[in-house]
């Protein structure tokens, strides 16, 4: 493609023409093939222009909607109370999985949480190369007027019961020569609070820059406020989601295997993933394919709880781990995970997405440390519902069934195909090439059928 100048400037419809344009340079412009990739952009835009006004300001030169399913994970039961929880993802089988998992564990008391925190940290990270105790003892005297500094901004977070905590330097100049940070804590109530957060950053690291001026002489006076961000890593926002029940109510989860066999076998699985950087890896994918779809369907922030995750479960063990982890205590089996989850449930998308209201409607409208446990549990179902399938009749058996719909529609089947072939694996597993051989020789049959008739009635004598 050619570089283009100006491009954030275009009308939406200019841009598709530009791209268009540009998909066919290579050869003789193709008219017909320019007009596909118009119609296609296009034909994805929402028909109320007014919803479509709101998504276009999402986010910059947006051209069309980039469709993912919406699906209804049901029978949750959660901290005694029953959720149908949306989810959003193009993964075959994690909304079949969780929805399985929920109604088994429904009938063996549900899932239960406890938030262990909510605090969030921010940091301004400076450079100043004078004496580190000076510096220290100096944060001290002013750590008073720096939180005072943000009362404008922390005004109504705190008149709702949040705000900032607190200040503390962190010295690491032994690390990097003349680095600081200031982290800061904060309660931001049932907001994420990414701007409100970083507002009061901004303005903290101005305050401490006017002060080292007046405070010190000489070189001393130079201070550079490097950057004011929040953190994504928040492992003082965090919930604890469980289950468990008695190794005979495990005893019907597969045929041919006993509930003790099968709580071992579990057990053995997870504990792979505390020594196996690949398989805790596999793992927590497994975790985040619930996780994800729940904080994409509420209009949370997936890439930021994602990166916490990450590092949440690394941090302090010298390796990358499983996230969850399974203990048997006196008969009884308890699969359980703590993890950090920073979410909101007011401001930013959850309020401006219309399928993100919605999906907070379907859940009752939740506060942020609801939010936290519906979405912890979402992701103990599917990790339990993975573990399951791997440990007792492998894991490609109920996705590759699910996955058959993808395949079909890959290929081209229609309605009465899909029905035929879906019939014909219902013992059988399942392959591309499998249905791709499958499909071939039930519509060369069908040919050959439609050619017989055809000689059939030429041949027929009246």
């Amino acid at each position: 493609m050619n570089s283009v100048k100006g491009f954030s400037k275009l009308t939406k419809v200019e841009k598709i023409n530009w791209l268009a344009e540009q998909l066919n340079m290579d050869v003789d412009y193709d008219t017909k093939k320019a007009e596909e990739i118009k119609n296609s952009l296009m034909s994805y835009w929402h028909e109320n222009s007014k919803i479509q006004n709101v998504f276009d300001e999402f986010s910059e030169n947006t051209i069309s909607n980039y469709y993912l399913p919406y699906g209804i994970a049901p029978n949750f039961l959660i901290d005694g109370k029953f959720y149908s929880i949306p989810m959003v993802i193009e993964e075959s089988s994690v909304v079949a999985a969780a929805s399985k998992a929920a109604k088994f564990w429904s009938q063996r008391g549900g899932f239960k949480t406890e938030i262990l925190g909510t605090e969030k940290t921010g940091q301004v990270h400076f450079f100043w190369y004078g004496i580190p105790k000076l510096m220290e003892e100096f944060v001290a005297e002013v750590s008073n007027d720096l939180i005072k500094s943000t009362e404008k901004i922390t005004f109504n977070m705190e008149k709702r019961g949040g705000g900032l905590r607190g200040l503390e330097l962190v010295n690491l100049t032994n690390k990097l020569e003349g680095y600081y940070q200031l982290n800061l804590r904060f309660d931001t109530c049932d907001a994420m609070g990414a701007n409100f957060i970083n507002s009061c950053l901004e303005t903290v690291g101005r305050e401490l820059k006017e002060k080292v001026e007046l405070k010190f002489n000489g070189p001393d006076k130079e201070i550079e406020i490097n950057m004011c961000i929040l953190s994504n890593y928040t492992p003082d926002c965090v919930v604890k989601v469980s289950i468990d029940c008695s190794i005979e109510d495990l005893n019907d989860i597969e045929p041919g295997i006993s509930g003790e066999e099968f709580a071992h076998k579990f057990k053995r699985a997870v504990d792979i993933t505390k020594i196996d950087t690949f398989r805790a890896t596999t793992h927590n994918k497994g975790i985040f394919n619930g996780i994800d779809s729940v904080v994409l369907a509420t209009g949370n922030d997936f890439r930021a709880i994602e990166a916490c995750g990450h590092a949440y479960a690394c941090n302090d063990k010298g390796s990358y781990q499983g996230l969850s982890e399974v203990q048997i205590i006196r008969g009884r089996f308890i699969f359980s995970m703590k993890i950090p989850l920073a979410l909101g449930t007011v401001g930013g998308l959850t309020n401006l997405h219309p399928l993100a209201k919605l999906s907070l409607d379907i859940l009752g409208n939740p506060s942020a440390k609801e939010l936290m446990s519906i979405v912890a549990s979402v992701g103990l179902a599917q990790n339990f519902a993975a573990v399951k399938s791997l440990t007792t009749t492998g894991i490609q058996k109920g996705h590759m069934k699910m996955h058959l719909l993808n395949i079909l529609n890959n290929l081209n089947a229609n309605k009465s195909e899909i029905e035929k072939v879906k019939d014909y694996f219902k013992d059988k597993i399942v392959s591309f090439n499998a249905v791709r051989d499958c499909l071939d020789s039930m519509r060369s049959k069908s040919t050959k059928a439609v050619i017989k008739d055809h000689i059939s009635i030429n041949n027929s004598p009246e």
